[in-house]
C-alpha cells in the first residue's frame, strides 16, 4: 500500500474507533442491506388466503431488493407462532411478517397466554384489504345468509357449527357477533389456518366455515364440495362481483366486514432498511399485474405507503377498528 494511502487508511480506522459503534454499525447496516435472503413470515399453513398472497408479494419483493425472500408458514395459535417468530428474530429487516389484525391485534389484546403487545410490532406498509365469506357445505339446505340464519334458530338443540382459523380471530368474533344479533346459537371449531377449515367445510366435518375469500371457492363450488353464500362486504372488486353481498340480507343487511393486512417488521428494525422494504412493497402494489392477481384473490388492493408516519397512522387505525370490534362483542382485552 502506498504510504499516503496507508497513513490515510489509519486515520479512517482511528476515527471509526472514536465514534459511537452503535451509529457505525447503523451506517454500514444502511450501506449492505440486504446482503442474504429474506424471511417472510405467513402465521399459517400453505395453502391458504395469507399464503397465496405472501407468495405473490414475496417475488415481486425479492427482485426488488435483488435478493430471494423466502415464505416460511408457521401455523397454529390464530398467529401466535407466527407473530413470536418474528418477535424472537433480530430486528434487522431480515424477517417480515405477512400480518393482519388477526395476529397483531386481536391475538395479543384477547389471549392471555401471548407474550407481546401490538406495539412490540411497527407497521412498513398496508397492503390489502381482504373479502370475507361464509362457506356452508354442500348438503346444508341453506343457499342465502337469512336461510342459513332460519336454520340456525331452528337447531338450537344441536347448533350449526363453523370453521375458523382459530379462536379469537376476527372470524371467531364474527361468527359471535352474527349469533348474538339474531338470537341463534352457532358452535365455533377453530382450525390451525384458512387451508385446513376450508378442507373441514368441504369434507362436511362442519356446517360453515368464515374465511377471507380465495378463487379455489368458487372451483369446489361448481364442484359441489361446497356453496359460497355471502361475502361480508359493501362493495367487491370486479372479480367478485358474482359473490351475493351483505347489503342483499334482510336480517343483516349492514353486518360488513373485512380484514386489513400489511407488512411488519419486529420494533426497533433501522429506519434505512424499513425504508428499502417499504419501497419494494410499495413497487409491487404499482405493478399492474400483481393488482389483478391480488384482486381475483378477492383483495382490494392497497396504495403505496408514502412514509413511517402514513403507515403508523394507519396502525392507530387499525387498533382503534380492533378495539370497537371487541367491545361490539362485549369482551375485554387483558391488556
Amino acid at each position: 500500500m502506498h504510504t499516503n494511502h496507508r497513513r490515510q487508511f489509519l486515520q479512517y480506522v482511528s476515527l471509526l474507533a472514536g465514534a459511537p459503534w452503535l451509529a457505525t454499525q447503523q451506517a454500514w447496516a444502511a450501506d449492505a442491506y440486504p446482503t442474504k435472503p429474506l424471511s417472510l413470515v405467513v402465521p399459517y399453513p400453505a395453502g391458504g388466503a395469507s399464503d397465496t398472497a405472501a407468495r405473490i408479494f414475496g417475488e415481486s419483493i425479492g427482485k426488488s431488493l435483488k435478493q430471494q425472500v423466502v415464505v416460511e408458514n408457521y401455523g397454529g395459535g390464530t398467529g401466535l407462532i407466527g407473530a413470536n417468530k418474528v418477535l424472537s428474530a433480530q430486528a434487522d429487516g431480515y424477517t417480515f411478517f405477512h400480518g393482519s389484525i388477526n395476529e397483531v391485534f386481536l391475538a395479543p389484546m384477547l389471549n392471555p397466554s401471548a407474550r407481546y403487545t401490538p406495539k412490540d410490532f411497527s407497521l412498513v406498509a398496508p397492503i390489502s384489504e381482504a373479502h370475507i365469506v361464509l362457506l356452508a357445505r354442500n348438503g346444508l339446505q341453506a343457499d342465502s345468509l337469512d336461510k342459513v340464519i332460519a336454520l340456525a334458530k331452528q337447531s338450537s338443540a344441536k347448533p350449526l357449527t363453523y370453521a375458523t382459523v382459530g379462536i379469537d380471530s376476527i372470524y371467531h368474533l364474527m361468527g359471535e357477533a352474527l349469533a348474538a344479533r339474531v338470537g341463534a346459537s352457532l358452535l365455533h371449531v377453530p382450525y390451525k389456518g384458512g387451508a385446513p377449515a376450508l378442507q373441514g367445510v368441504a369434507g362436511g366435518e362442519v356446517d360453515l366455515a368464515i374465511l377471507p375469500y380465495q378463487t379455489s371457492f368458487d372451483a369446489m363450488q361448481t364442484q359441489g364440495r361446497l356453496k359460497v353464500v355471502t361475502s361480508f362486504s359493501k362493495e367487491l372488486p370486479t372479480p367478485l362481483a358474482h359473490i351475493p353481498l351483505i347489503s342483499q340480507s334482510q336480517q343483516l343487511p349492514d353486518f360488513a366486514y373485512t380484514i386489513s393486512g400489511g407488512y411488519f417488521v419486529k420494533q426497533g428494525c433501522p429506519a434505512e432498511r424499513v425504508t428499502l422494504l417499504r419501497n419494494a412493497i410499495g413497487a409491487a402494489l404499482l405493478n399492474p399485474e400483481i393488482r389483478a392477481r391480488l384482486e381475483a384473490e378477492g383483495r382490494t388492493v392497497a396504495q403505496p405507503t408514502s412514509n413511517q408516519a402514513a403507515a403508523n397512522q394507519a396502525f392507530d387505525q387499525y387498533l382503534l377498528r380492533v378495539g370497537e370490534l371487541i367491545r361490539t362483542v362485549g369482551r375485554k382485552p387483558v391488556a
